[in-house]
């Protein structure tokens, strides 16, 4: 082997592709190829409209792929802290299980993992929490290598069916998964993983049946890792079967970029910021009581004292503001019929109280679903709406007459890059209003959740990073009333709204979209994120 420059890839070691005629008997047929960027591929157009069976982990993922951040995820995020503790303090015993058969440890995993939890809430995770971290394994040449495929199915060996399930369809557009079952007993997972065979055997049955839907009996083109123990299942089912060895895959499969995502991650959910490898686990852990600490500390330091003095002290436990553009002179003034109105991005619950930091003055929120904890502990004056417009309309005026008040649009939180549609009412409210970007970065937990049960915690999860900080912009601010000739009413305020949704897109750099708090709540949690509580929707 010939040692490259470091700026090239570790090694020009040639891909191996075996070619497997099952029905026939002929054996493997071997060609390497030391120049093509994916000679371990088959070409793109012969894929197309065939049938293409893909090995999850041997193919579609980066290696060196380790299984426990996904059931640490699954622990914590579906169950809980302690269950996730419970997982990391075994996981040192589940390893020598490895000597005693790789497939007792993955059992032993599922079983500390699901046992006990709620079905739905195991399928609503994989859906919502594990694909924004599968997505960051996968490869962006595996993937491209079945592009123009036809149907694709997705094989599993290493995880249960119901942790990739969702990734794959919802955001690779894989037609069918298959993978082992983890029994289910009233609702529940029992912790029971079947039998590698038993999975395996469904791959043949599925083929045989999209066979006899076919119009034409084409047969299945297979793409498995070369070490994969589901070649033979591959060699039985496929026409022909692709295989990767682990060591080309290491030197050649490259992430890929967030801006090749067959389809683009605009909402996840989820409380971890990290990817919870085995020591990045411990670490999280043992900072846990820390960061309790920390999130009571800086509440009771916001919520009881001047922001010239909470301001500072909580810069001193690592928790940053930074005001990029202070509001200008006419922006702070007063319209005639009372405050400023303020509309900014929505990041997380503490966003009208970062506004009022910036402006060293009280302003009132006004908000939907906030818990009454929340509300209690705020160090602002907030105010509920109703989701009736014309209720909610008359309610903003009569606070906006009083003084300053702070709306968020988009009607709920956005982690990604992107802006959420705006709802149009805060422009018919008055002449004028001032855009306010906010940005956010955290570094354990993030501060956000669809769960109601659990929002009220929202605040203190993003207090609890180690280094949480919030970035806010001013900026100049943006006409709403209708220009002279122009034609007022509920089309004038959409325009406006969107205007306003553009000046903040530009400052901040994000991806504008029509989505909408529903479309959020639809994707994430099942449900239209209206909680028990609420008026009238």
């Amino acid at each position: 082997m010939v040692k490259k420059p470091s700026a090239l890839p570790r090694s020009f070691l040639s891909f191996r592709r075996i070619l497997r005629r099952s029905l026939s008997g002929r054996p493997y047929r071997r060609t390497t190829s030391s120049t093509a960027r994916n000679p371990a591929a088959p070409p793109q157009d012969k894929l197309q409209d065939i049938t293409v069976v893909v090995d999850v982990e041997g193919w579609l993922l980066r290696p060196p792929l380790s299984t426990f951040p996904y059931f640490m995820l699954v622990a914590v995020e579906a169950g809980s802290f302690l269950r996730g503790l419970l997982l990391l303090l075994l996981y040192p015993l589940l390893l020598c299980l490895c000597l005693l058969g790789r497939d007792l440890h993955l059992k032993a995993m599922v079983m500390v993992s699901f046992f006990g939890l709620r079905e739905k809430e195991v399928i609503r995770i994989s859906k919502a929490v594990l694909p924004k971290f599968f997505l960051g394994e996968v490869a962006m040449e595996g993937l491209e290598a079945f592009k123009k495929a036809g149907t694709v199915v997705a094989v599993t060996a290493e995880f249960p069916r119901v942790m990739v399930e969702g990734f794959l369809k919802e955001y690779l557009g894989v037609r069918a998964v298959v993978g082992r079952e983890v029994t289910v007993v009233a609702g529940r997972y029992v912790g029971f993983l079947e039998n590698v065979e038993a999975g395996m055997e469904r791959v043949g049955a599925l083929l045989e049946k999209m066979d006899e839907m076919r119009s034409k009996r084409d047969g299945a083109v297979g793409l498995l890792g070369a070490g994969s123990r589901m070649h033979h299942v591959f060699s039985r089912c496929c026409k022909e079967t692709y295989a990767l060895s682990e060591a080309d895959k290491k030197s050649w499969w490259q992430p890929l970029p967030r801006d090749k995502y067959p389809k683009q991650l605009v909402f996840h959910d989820g409380r971890l910021a990290f990817r919870p490898t085995f020591f990045a686990a411990v670490a999280m852990y043992i900072y846990l009581p820390w960061g309790i600490f920390l999130a009571v500390f800086r509440s009771v330091a916001f919520g009881l004292l001047p922001y010239r003095v909470s301001i500072p002290l909580a810069a001193l436990t690592g928790m940053r503001s930074r005001l990029v553009a202070s509001p200008s002179p006419n922006a702070t003034k007063k319209n005639q019929a009372g405050g400023r109105l303020y509309v900014c991005n929505h990041r997380t619950l503490l966003d009208p109280i970062t506004v009022a930091a910036g402006l060293n003055k009280p302003v009132t929120a006004v908000t939907y679903s906030v818990s009454r904890v929340s509300e209690l502990i705020a160090p602002i004056h907030t105010a509920r709406l109703t989701r009736d417009r014309n209720e909610d309309r008359r309610r903003m005026e009569a606070l906006l007459a009083r003084g300053d008040l702070v709306v968020c649009p988009e009607g709920t939180t956005c982690r990604e890059p992107y802006l959420l549609r705006f709802s149009p009412l805060f422009a018919e409210l008055t002449n004028e209003v001032t855009p306010v970007a906010l940005e956010t970065r955290v570094d354990v937990f993030y501060g956000t959740s669809t769960k109601p049960a659990a929002k009220w915690l929202d605040p203190f999860y993003f207090m609890m990073n180690s280094r949480p900080e919030y970035r806010v912009e001013f900026l100049e601010p943006v006409v709403t009333a209708p220009a002279e000739g122009e034609v007022g009413g509920h089309g004038h305020s959409i325009q406006a709204a969107n205007r306003v949704q553009s000046v903040l897109g530009e400052a901040l750099g994000f991806e504008l979209t029509g989505l909408t708090r529903k479309d959020k709540y639809m994707m994430l949690a099942g449900n239209e994120g209206v909680v028990k509580g609420d008026a009238k929707k």
